[in-house]
């Protein structure tokens, strides 16, 4: 009886983290497929949405609704590289595009040269506001 007793608390924790996904360990809170570009011309030291002066060489993202100061995992489904970012800022301003990142962002997941990729965006459940 001792022994179970002893577990009880990590039992309790482990039941929490099965009913409850997303609020236990690293569950994804967002997650989304779509075109990415970039962009960089025109818009250096400029203000992004964050209030931080635009730099292309910074792993830095436009996204038109996750929270300025939030982490994203972005993926090139088509060779499989991938790129952590911080949303700063706010876009893409082109219909049909999810994300818009910095080129340093863009040449991490060799998409420079075409200007689009299909993506896939996800943010942890965990990612919290930095705003």
């Amino acid at each position: 009886m001792s022994r179970l007793r002893n577990r009880w608390p990590g039992l309790c924790l482990l039941a929490l983290a099965w009913a409850l996904p997303g609020a236990v360990g690293g569950q994804e809170a967002h997650v989304e497929r779509g075109e990415a570009s970039w962009y960089g011309p025109g818009f250096e030291g400029q203000p992004t949405a964050s209030g931080e002066r635009f730099d292309s060489g910074e792993l830095t993202a436009a996204h038109p609704t996750l929270p300025l100061g939030s982490e994203a995992h972005v993926t090139n489904l088509e060779n499989g590289r991938s790129v952590e970012v911080e949303i700063n800022d706010r876009g893409p301003a082109v219909d049909g595009r999810v994300i818009d990142l910095s080129r340093a962002a863009a040449e991490k997941l060799d998409m420079v040269e075409d200007g689009t990729a299909p993506v896939k965006v996800v943010v942890p459940a965990e990612n919290g506001r930095r705003e």
